[in-house]
């Protein structure tokens, strides 16, 4: 974790509301992987004490660049859109725990709901990098909230779902899940808590389903692999990346808190963003 000034490169409305802005901060790009977030404090101290959390949407080391992409909700994101290039910020980062990837995976799906595009798009990038297939499901409410695709690597598969049929499929995201889950080996979402939770229903049931097997250690093999480990997250075949709102986004505040399925309390600043589905208790009520 490192605190360091970004210089605004980039400034851009991508989707009624949405931007898209990319900054240069060498320091916060070493390192940081798809999955963590940078915790930003606005330049407006009248009353915006609270920095505002921003999931790294790319990561380019070589140019020592990142970029975020957000929503105007209030008066801080507000703020931020009014910024012009060569203006600084104050970020914090790299936050949080990143996605784990299997070496072995070789099909990526990656499902994202409306703004949860942010929080799994650089994996897209990671996993081309690495010379796997990736398949992107995106869901909105209808054509004008959908992702552009000029946004994305050419080499993503890209599958839209909206809910008012105006383009790709007619229905929820979640609903292509049958089409796909079979060619996956891993599969890494971000979004609202309702489609999370559909999709950890359906990767519980996977297996018994389609009849394959997890990727993990064989019986016998060696000490069992702590839940919640990195290991272990690599062998679940869904990791999903949570939306609590943050306040202190460093683990003192305790108000992003979800709970495990030991009854535990998970700060997904801390012990999140990214979670193993299997590891969190979807009927806990958070």
């Amino acid at each position: 974790m490192r605190l360091a000034g970004a210089e605004l490169l980039e400034s851009r409305e991508i989707l009624p509301g949405q931007w898209l802005q990319t900054f240069h901060a060498p320091e916060l790009v070493t390192g940081a992987r798809a999955g963590q977030f940078v915790h930003v404090r606005t330049g407006d101290f009248s009353g915006m004490v609270l920095r505002r959390p921003f999931s790294y949407n790319t990561i380019d080391p070589a140019t020592g660049t990142l970029s975020i992409h957000f929503r105007t909700v209030g008066r801080g994101t507000e703020w931020f859109t009014r910024l012009r290039p060569g203006d600084r910020v104050d970020m914090l980062g790299p936050l949080g725990r990143p996605f784990e990837m299997d070496s072995r995976t070789q099909h990526v799906l990656l499902v994202a709901g409306g703004l949860g595009i942010a929080g799994v798009r650089s994996l897209a990038d990671e996993a081309i990098r690495d010379g796997r297939q990736v398949t992107l499901l995106f869901g909105g409410a209808s054509a004008r909230e959908v992702y552009p695709s000029s946004l994305l690597p050419d080499e993503v598969e890209y599958v839209v779902a909206t809910d008012d049929g105006s383009v790709g499929h007619h229905g929820f995201v979640t609903e292509l899940i049958p089409e796909y889950e079979g060619w996956a080996d891993q599969a890494f979402a971000c979004g609202p808590l309702p489609m999370l939770k559909v999709l950890a229903s359906l990767a519980h049931s996977r297996r018994g389903r389609l009849g394959v097997a997890n990727l993990g250690r064989k019986r016998g093999g060696g000490r069992p692999i702590p839940a919640g480990s990195p290991q272990a997250r690599r062998k679940a075949f869904l990791q999903v990346s949570m939306e609590q709102n943050m306040g202190c986004a460093v683990g003192a505040c305790l108000g992003c808190v979800v709970m495990n399925t030991a009854g535990t309390p998970q700060r997904v600043c801390r012990e999140g963003p990214v979670f193993a589905s299997d590891e969190l208790d979807w009927e806990g009520g958070w």
